[in-house]
């Protein structure tokens, strides 16, 4: 009897957060992991771990991305799951935020993503199988203010992945998008960007109250393993489904977008983020 090859997944983003805790996930199910982060001396308590490979890669660096992809076919002999976790968080009104930021928010969460997925993709339609995972945001369908930047980059990843379905799936090429809700990981300190760099106060008094209720989300929300297994069931979902949300306030919020008129939405959006209503019914979408 011919032995059943370990399946191997490839995750980036892997040195905390939701990445990390897939990367445990799927270890714990017997695959072979390929954890990528950009700071290799992060990865010792992955690294120790069976079956689990960590390599240096920075989305932003191209020839990093494909390097890893390179070492992680010749190490396990193939990648059966492209998990494209890796992100960061651009928060701020707009006229805050000076080119750089908004360069490297597209350059991390859309252009890195697309660039990761075009080092895989060859080596999939060579296998006739594989499956992409993309990890946009439930602000990828339901934007929130203060994250036009980081709402643009997350509708991005949904629209390009979408249309990859029409072109991958055909060739035996999984896809699937992932959608959470608020989880509680660094997303909301180290990951974050909130710097004011182009002087303007005029948003100041708004973003203070708003980040003041947006900041309570976070610790609230879901855990990463809720999110791992989401990611795993994805994965392993051979069905022509799509859409994965993680967490009560996606799959709510997402239901209420699709439901509601435009100005009663954008309504339920203004008053869900006051303080007082926050107070009052953040128990209905939020850990307290």
């Amino acid at each position: 009897m011919t032995a059943v090859q370990t399946k191997t997944v490839f995750i980036t983003g892997a040195s905390s957060g939701i990445g990390y805790a897939t990367a445990r996930l799927f270890q714990d199910k017997g695959w072979n992991v390929v954890a990528t982060l950009r700071k290799p001396e992060q990865a010792e308590t992955l690294a120790a771990l069976p079956r689990v490979l960590c390599l240096p890669l920075d989305v932003n660096d191209r020839a990093s991305i494909h390097a890893a992809v390179e070492k992680a076919i010749a190490h396990f002999g193939a990648i059966d799951v492209l998990v494209n976790n890796a992100g960061y968080g651009l928060m701020g009104a707009f006229e805050t935020l000076d080119e750089a930021q908004i360069i490297r928010q597209f350059d991390t969460n859309v252009f890195g993503l697309m660039e990761t997925c075009r080092a895989v993709l060859p080596h999939f339609r060579e296998r006739k199988s594989g499956a992409l995972v993309n990890v946009a945001s439930m602000v990828g369908r339901v934007p929130l203010p203060l994250y036009s930047v980081y709402n643009a980059s997350k509708w991005a990843v949904e629209g390009f992945t979408e249309g990859l379905v029409y072109e991958l799936c055909p060739l035996g090429i999984g896809v699937k998008i992932i959608e959470p809700g608020a989880v509680n990981t660094a997303f909301f300190g180290r990951s974050a960007d909130r710097d004011n760099r182009t002087g303007v106060s005029t948003y100041d008094q708004y973003s203070k109250a708003q980040f003041g209720v947006m900041d309570k989300t976070g610790p609230g929300g879901s855990s990463p393993e809720d999110a791992a297994k989401v990611i795993y069931r994805a994965a392993n979902d051979s069905s022509q489904r799509l859409r994965y949300s993680v967490g009560t306030d996606a799959r709510m919020l997402l239901l209420a977008r699709r439901w509601l008129p435009e100005t009663l939405f954008r309504a339920m959006i203004r008053m869900s983020l006051s303080e007082k209503a926050f107070n009052s019914v953040g128990k209905l979408l939020y850990k307290s």
